[in-house]
């Protein structure tokens, strides 16, 4: 039944979107260049950028300065065109999605397409925190953080249904793709660490806390915080031995669907960690000790009290996929021990 009312409403925004408002206006676009993707039933926007496709070396090689096993050995892997967010979620944005009223807003928004009455339960959104889960390091234009994986899921499910486009997490290998830049260096701007200062925040220059998005230089791509700020999470279930899993000579589009709750990957290092965990190859699992201070029984779906490290951006597929190959990325919730 989900699955029929998930795709009734996708179908309904990509009608609306497309036909009634059309595309600029929609704040969508057909051409592969920047723009800006309005975030329903706001004045917030979401920025993102093309990334062109291609092949490149993933992971790390074996000389680098920082580099742990589950970083290879390195694998030719292609990757489709994407847009990808030019910044991290900001708490703006993710917060519209965790407050709004998503029954009242589809049914709302539904009702001038024609479509009113159907049943919105396709969509979860957030309970609420127990505490202020940005830990007083600030709020407007800074990364939201502390979210769960599926809650990183839910918000971009929920941002499909709601635009008609389809937007997802990156997968592990678009995710280096995209911070590597064309480029094959420890990080984006090559291998020499005592550059990262322009470029990322880390626990050398982050004086313990986020910062806003934007704030150092971005990569050649144009995509800002590559390096540092918050962690990011990504599509696939961690696999300490990825590249031992990869098939072919050259992997296309690899992804490890996520199948238990940890440890699911992030890339990119945060604010609180040492500059070879900014490296565009370093990977890291997620864990329960991330929910270390919830009291709950079982622990939140949406929420890790003890990882005010972890955040995410969304991407955006050059070429839609179907409707089945969307709910392949809907990653269900899973009981928390």
């Amino acid at each position: 039944m989900k699955r029929l009312i998930f795709k009734i409403f996708l179908w309904v925004g990509v009608v609306f979107s497309f036909a009634l408002s059309g595309q600029k206006k929609a704040g969508i676009t057909s051409e592969f260049i920047p723009y800006s993707q309005k975030v329903p039933g706001s004045e917030l926007g979401i920025e993102l950028v093309p990334v062109t496709g291609g092949t490149f070396l993933m992971g790390s090689p074996v000389q680098e300065t920082g580099r742990e096993a589950d970083e290879g050995p390195q694998h030719q892997v292609k990757v489709d065109s994407f847009w990808m967010g030019k910044y991290e979620i900001p708490w703006e944005v993710y917060d519209h999605f965790r407050t709004v009223h998503i029954d009242s807003f589809l049914v709302q928004e539904t009702s001038s397409r024609g479509a009113a009455g159907i049943n919105t339960d396709a969509i979860s959104q957030p309970t609420p925190p127990f505490v202020d889960m940005s830990f007083g390091m600030g709020y407007e234009g800074h990364p939201a953080i502390s979210m769960t994986h599926y809650a990183a899921v839910m918000f971009t499910k929920w941002l499909t249904v709601t635009t008609g486009t389809f937007y997802r997490l990156p997968t592990e290998a678009e995710w280096e793709y995209a911070c590597r830049a064309g480029t094959g260096g420890a990080y984006h701007f090559g291998e020499d660490a005592a550059l990262l200062d322009e470029y990322g925040w880390h626990y050398g220059n982050s004086d313990r806390s986020y910062k806003e998005i934007g704030q150092k230089k971005p990569n050649q791509w144009g995509l800002f915080d590559m390096h540092g700020n918050v962690a990011e999470w990504t599509a696939d279930q961690y696999l300490e031995d990825y590249f031992g899993q990869l098939k072919g000579e050259v992997s296309e589009n690899p992804w490890f669907r996520p199948d238990k709750l940890y440890p699911r990957a992030v890339r990119g290092g945060s604010w609180r960690d040492d500059p070879d965990e900014l490296r565009c190859g370093n990977r890291r699992g997620s864990s329960p000790q991330w929910k270390m201070l919830d009291p709950q029984l079982p622990k939140s779906l949406w929420w890790h009290t003890s990882a005010p490290f972890v955040g995410f951006r969304i991407i955006r597929p050059l070429s839609s996929p179907s409707w089945e190959e969307m709910e392949k990325y809907w990653v269900e919730a899973m009981e928390d021990f």
